[in-house]
């Protein structure tokens, strides 16, 4: 570094310190998502090139400065994460011509893009230039949703929101009929997708669609909006209240056939049990008799003794 500075200082002395010009045709430059990129810079020197030096450097919206590319004296350093999809300039000693290509552009390779070229003796002058790229991303395909009862008199909410998009997408509302053609909508829209139709009536029910756009493209999505989402809700309810009465009755016949089955069984023991007893009563009466009987013939036999 020191030896640079006295070389400086000495060529600056002895007055052989020449001008070099960097420049750049596009200060700002546009891009979308997938595609290449082309960073011009071209510089002029009156010195040979021999020593040239030429360096390009990156710093995104959020990061610290990275280095893309690096030339000296013929030798090339290109970094790891830009091997893949970059091109470095052709013989920039002989073209004065220092642009480079990048491929495949994505949103984090948004930012500003530094061109330096250092030519000794060439060291006064203006030496390098910016560059501010912008990465635009076609918004991606939005998600639809309805919030609220649709159903004649209720607030009704439709939400549009794409989860992709640079610059972050603007959203617009219309209504299509039943030949695919849009017509305007009556509720209030913002901006950011949200569309309320307030005390909604049979005349705003059908189709509705959702464009989300920037300057990188638009993509859609559509929702139905009509009364048998609400009507649905309500056969829903019926359904349950009629499941509901169904087991009521089906417990209620339980409980009832579960009571009837046991005093059919009380009844069955009852009756079981006065037969027994019947049965048993004659045979008893059959003993008394016979003992009766007997008796009375022993009676019988004594009386002539006597």
């Amino acid at each position: 570094m020191c030896s640079t500075v006295r070389l400086l200082v000495l060529l600056s002395i002895i007055g052989c310190v020449e001008l070099i010009t960097v420049s750049t045709p596009h200060k700002y430059v546009n891009v979308t998502t997938g595609q290449n990129v082309v960073l011009p810079c071209t510089f002029v020197t009156s010195a040979d090139t021999k020593n040239l030096n030429i360096q390009w450097d990156f710093v995104p919206s959020s990061s610290i400065t990275q280095q893309v590319y690096y030339y000296q004296s013929g030798s090339v350093i290109i970094p790891e994460p830009y091997k893949s999809r970059f091109q470095p300039p052709s013989s920039p000693g002989t073209t004065k011509n220092a642009s480079i290509i990048i491929r495949d552009m994505q949103s984090s390779d948004a930012g500003v893009y530094t061109c330096q070229v250092h030519n000794l003796p060439d060291v006064e002058g203006k030496s390098e230039v910016d560059i501010i790229v912008h990465v635009f991303e076609a918004p991606s395909t939005p998600y639809c949703s309805v919030h609220g009862d649709v159903e004649s008199g209720h607030l009704v909410t439709l939400i549009c929101h794409s989860e992709r998009g640079s610059p972050t997408p603007t959203y617009t509302w219309t209504r299509l009929d039943q030949a695919k053609t849009r017509r305007p909508v009556l509720g209030r829209t913002t901006i950011t997708g949200i569309m309320e139709i307030r005390n909604i009536s049979q005349f705003e029910f059908g189709e509705y669609q959702c464009n989300a756009s920037n300057v990188a493209g638009i993509s859609t999505c559509t929702i139905e909006l009509n009364h048998d989402v609400g009507d649905g809700v309500i056969a829903g309810a019926v359904i349950g209240a009629l499941l509901g009465c169904v087991l009521i009755v089906l417990v209620v016949w339980f409980i009832a056939h579960t009571v009837k089955k046991h005093k059919y069984k009380a009844i069955k023991a009852s009756e079981g049990n006065e037969m027994k007893s019947s049965h048993r009563a004659p045979e008893a009466s059959d003993r008394v008799t016979m003992a009766t009987t007997a008796g009375n013939l022993h009676a019988e036999g004594d009386d002539p003794q006597a």
